[in-house]
């Protein structure tokens, strides 16, 4: 059987249980005692095993059954969970996601061996005071023989499953014994084992299995198992289905138990079967082979309204609307055209249309920056405990949504502030202690939607930023004079921590000291229409301010003329267009500025930045500025000519212009002529 046509689902599956074992472990570490993560961390290794055991990748599977052994002594409360366990956990999460990266990239699982970490786990299993294969009270008992002319011997049920199904039976389901028979040739009993589970799962509750499942994943059945299910499903489906399976030779049902019609005609609604019974404990575990059955049924009603659309196919999608947008703009344009009352109302009507499929599009490319966050805190537990201090990460408005290219670029730019903040902000213990601050530091992480931006602040109660030892090392490094150094700003003073190479650090260690942290902040959040700003006072810690675009494909702009060229500037980025004349320009320090209520504002030429060729506009009488606003500072470009604002589609330059800075991208404007648009951050250095 070809698995590659599902190892897509496969890696998008594992990246998201992955995401789920992280959080559970780091919730495990905080509240050992938590049974609840215990279970679910079960269950996620359990679900990664059957499917890493499905798609052939035999080393995650081992060691995700290697997790599972000592998981069920932690359930068994054979093991207690200690800081040295979380750290090996860790490192089996470490090792998983290992082998996922590798098959994402290779299609297989790499050289990375594993062993040395299955060792570590057998050592715990073999330290538990229960022998590992000890029989507890009320274990399944060994499968029923088989009786004459292909009919298979009743189950023994204990009394907490008889409960269950006299409770199932009263809410309108069936209860079934079914037996499912390998062909003899079959090589891969427990994938095959795994995917009629799967099956089942869709049309009912599995209560019951023989041999019990785990026995099933390590292949200890001769061909043929039988489970106990409760549904609503009439049996030609289900048995329908089951045959459908390759390799399935036989499959076997009989009525265990009827359902009370009577009762099931008064229930008011459709109410999953897990969440009618709770089925807890062991039952759990033998409700599916590699995911519980509970948790994927009582999930049933929201995964069956969602699907899985790759990211590629909504490209095409976003681009299509484009273009439509494009010749919307078009035919607004046109001339020689009478502009009849029915002409316009159709072009209204285009705009409105345009516009909702715009917005329908770019909602469905929408992701929660909580698919970014997640990763951090277990991040800034590692670097915390590497550094030998407390650190607390707080994170809030995880539900903010950005657009799926933007959700892409900002996790490295988000490390490289938070690792600073652990480093360089939050101080020792003994430090906090004599300053009267709790051990514990405290790096807040929120995001929220402000106009047509979203906001994303990184702030620490730590020691804030030294501006008087930067000031010391821009001298030191002869980037200024010392007396311009002693006339800067504590906001001109913090521009230079984002210069490349500089760093305030006295030493290099393993998480900073190079100085290209910041500077990789800066130079992606602008690659990406974005600000960064900061707030800091001594002794009180720091706060970084990013602000970046909800999406990069479709936008407001306004149209400028620079000699014969259209060029475009994001519409967020202008704060002002006035008049000046030449007079109103002054000089100071060779910089060209001029003066707007009270603030003295620089200014660029942009026919003269942009090398746009014809006559200079110095001469003129009156000259347009254009006024941008980079984070608080305001910077002026002169331009010739303003054509107004426009919805335009921003399309990228190709990799041949791919390192031209003062331009971001191009957009295709109405008339079929292409106008480029400009980077307000570069231009405004």
């Amino acid at each position: 059987m070809d698995m590659s046509q599902y190892l897509e689902i496969f890696i998008e599956e594992s990246k998201e249980h992955l995401q789920s074992l992280n959080q559970s472990l780091l919730q495990l570490e905080k509240n050992p005692g938590d049974r609840s993560m215990i279970n679910e961390i079960f269950r996620v290794a359990h679900t990664i095993k059957g499917m890493a055991g499905t798609m052939g990748f035999n080393k995650m599977a081992k060691l995700t059954h290697d997790m599972e052994n000592v998981l069920h002594a932690l359930r068994n409360d054979e093991l207690e969970v200690s800081p040295e366990l979380v750290d090996i956990l860790f490192k089996c999460l470490d090792a998983l996601e290992s082998y996922t990266a590798n098959i994402v990239e290779t299609g297989s699982e790499g050289d990375r061996d594993s062993e040395e970490l299955s060792g570590i786990l057998s050592g715990l299993l073999s330290s538990k005071s229960t022998p590992k294969d000890q029989e507890q009270p009320g274990t399944v008992a060994p499968p029923a023989a088989e009786t004459g002319h292909g009919i298979v011997s009743d189950i023994e049920l204990d009394q907490y499953e008889t409960n269950i199904i006299d409770k199932a039976t009263e809410l309108g389901n069936d209860v079934w014994q079914i037996t499912v028979r390998l062909n003899k040739g079959c090589l891969l009993k427990s994938a095959r084992a795994f995917i009629i589970f799967k099956t089942l799962e869709r049309h009912s509750e599995i209560i019951k299995s023989v041999p019990p499942v785990q026995d099933i994943e390590d292949e200890k059945f001769d061909f043929e198992f039988t489970v106990i299910v409760l549904t609503k499903e009439d049996a030609e489906t289900i048995k329908k289905d089951l045959n459908s399976i390759a390799e399935v030779d036989e499959v076997i049902m009989k009525l265990v138990r009827e359902r009370n019609k009577a009762a099931a005609s008064v229930q008011a609604e459709e109410i999953p079967v897990s969440e009618q019974l709770q089925v807890t404990g062991d039952h759990k575990q033998a409700a599916a082979a590699g995911q519980d059955s509970n948790d994927s049924t009582a999930k049933k009603t929201k995964t069956g309204k969602t699907v899985r659309v790759d990211i590629d196919r909504l490209d095409v999608l976003l681009n299509l609307v484009s273009e439509l947008i494009i010749q919307k703009t078009r035919l607004e344009g046109l001339e020689g055209i009478e502009r009849t009352q029915q002409y316009t109302e159709a072009i209204e009507y285009l705009e409105r249309i345009t516009t909702s499929l715009h917005d329908a599009v770019m909602k469905v490319r929408m992701v929660p920056v909580e698919t970014v966050f997640n990763r951090f805190p277990r991040m800034i537990r590692d670097v915390s405990r590497e550094l030998g201090k407390e650190v607390e990460l707080e994170m809030s408005g995880v539900d903010t949504e950005l657009d799926r290219t933007v959700i892409d670029e900002i996790g490295d730019p988000l490390i490289h502030l938070l690792r600073n903040a652990c480093d360089h902000g939050i101080e020792s213990r003994e430090e906090r202690r004599k300053l009267g601050k709790p051990e514990c530091g405290k790096i807040e992480l929120k995001a929220y939607q402000d106009g047509n931006n979203v906001v994303i602040e990184i702030g620490d109660d730590g020691q804030g930023i030294n501006v008087e030892k930067v000031r010391q090392k821009i001298v030191e490094r002869g980037l200024v004079s010392k007396d311009i150094a002693a006339n800067l700003s504590k906001k001109d003073l913090i521009e230079y921590l984002f210069k490349p190479s500089f760093s305030t650090a006295d030493k290099v260690t393993d998480i900073s000291g190079r100085g290209v942290g910041l500077d990789v902040v800066k130079t992606k959040i602008e690659a990406l229409g974005g600000t960064v700003e900061v707030e800091t006072e001594p002794g009180k810690g720091s706060r970084f301010y990013i602000r970046l675009p909800l999406t990069l494909a479709i936008i407001q702009a306004l149209l400028v003329m620079i000699g014969d060229e259209k060029y475009a500037i994001q519409l967020g980025s202008v704060h002002k267009i006035i008049n000046i004349t030449p007079g109103d320009i002054k000089t100071v320090q060779k910089q060209e500025v001029v003066m707007y209520r009270n603030s003295v504002i620089p200014i660029v030429r942009l026919r003269e930045a942009l090398e746009v060729p014809g006559e200079s506009s110095a001469d003129q009488k009156v000259m347009t500025l254009v006024i941008v606003k980079k984070g608080e500072r305001l910077t002026g470009f002169i331009v010739d000519r303003i054509i107004g604002q426009q919805e335009i589609v921003q399309k990228s330059l190709g990799k041949y212009l791919a390192g031209t800075k003062v331009i971001t991208s191009a957009t295709i404007l109405g008339d079929g002529n292409v106008a480029l648009i400009l980077d307000v951050n570069a231009l405004a250095n």
